[in-house]
């Protein structure tokens, strides 16, 4: 462990009212948000998120009703901060039944929206990092050719190497320590046909 102890569990979205409501682009990237930098204000979300801060209000809120944000003391009585009440979610196996599977994959849309503008967003404005970060980021493909109980153990693998890492858990980092993105994508590949091969 980075810091000695185990980050906290993923928390487990099954419930088809606490996908939907993540489904939405807007939501899930505030969210993704407050589990990257911690407690944030309604106006605060509304810049990193493009949005009013009105408008986040409403959603923090509507996030709130399925226990996925909550508001949290503030120094000044003024404002309002919120944090996400977890630290990572587990969305579970890939559904075969059309409503959740409908449900899912507009969540997935959702995040992969959210992914790729982190990516542009990286992009467009790497002339101006730390050239370190320039030699370290990573925007690697692989294809591999394993079974699906290898693929889940890698993946598993994968997830307890980040897990000590993540930004609103990990104690006392360096102090040259700053927030970075990493995402997986692990599923098998199709051909031009929908065949495996």
């Amino acid at each position: 462990m980075v810091d000695g102890q185990a980050p906290p569990p993923r928390r487990q979205i099954k419930d088809s009212r606490q996908l939907r409501a993540l489904a939405h682009p807007l939501r899930l990237a505030l969210l993704q948000y407050l589990m990257a930098v911690g407690p944030r204000t309604a106006s605060e979300c509304a810049a990193e998120v493009g949005s009013s801060a009105s408008n986040m209000s409403w959603h923090l809120r509507h996030l709130a009703r399925y226990g996925l944000v909550e508001p949290t003391e503030a120094a000044d009585q003024r404002e309002r901060p919120w944090r996400a009440a977890q630290v990572g979610l587990d969305f579970g196996a890939m559904s075969a039944d059309p409503a959740t599977m409908a449900e899912q994959d507009a969540l997935i849309v959702a995040g992969l929206t959210e992914e790729d503008q982190l990516t542009r967003r990286f992009l467009a404005r790497r002339d101006t990092l730390d050239p370190q970060w320039l030699a370290t980021a990573r925007l690697d493909n692989y294809v591999l050719r394993a079974t699906p109980q290898e693929a889940r153990e890698l993946a598993e693998k994968i997830d307890t190497l980040l897990r000590p890492y993540l930004a609103t858990v990990r104690e006392d980092p360096p102090e040259d320590a700053v927030l970075a993105y990493a995402g997986l994508r692990l599923f098998p590949r199709l051909d031009a046909a929908g065949r495996t091969e």
